[in-house]
């Protein structure tokens, strides 16, 4: 199972790769804007945004390539271990059948 993962801190791309590692996932990771996130993105199993850190050039590309391929979104506004936690349990309860994958949205309320 592949993960794509937008934004998020320099620092903390090899922490994203092993906690996706951890659950199953393997993850490429986008921290900037480049012509590679437009080819690249592929067909993962889901897409995590953190939102605080991108930028909505970013984002637009991101979420254009995902509804061409209905690819589940989950957003996040902070970037922490934590918080990637919790989108990876929320991308394991999905199961491509709930209706906010239908949607192609599912939004962390924090």
């Amino acid at each position: 199972m592949t993960l794509v993962v937008v934004g998020g801190n320099e620092r903390m791309k090899k922490d994203y790769i092993s906690l996706a590692k951890e659950k199953g996932y393997k993850a490429k990771v986008f921290l900037n804007m480049s012509s590679k996130v437009k080819k690249c993105v592929g067909d993962p199993d889901a897409i995590v945004i953190f939102t605080s850190v991108v930028s909505h050039k970013m984002v637009i590309s991101v979420e254009e390539q995902a509804k061409k391929r209905n690819i589940p979104i989950i957003r996040h506004k902070n970037n922490s271990k934590a918080a990637f936690t919790q989108c990876l349990e929320m991308v394991d309860e999905c199961t491509g059948n709930c209706r906010e994958c239908n949607k192609n949205k599912l939004n962390s309320k924090n």
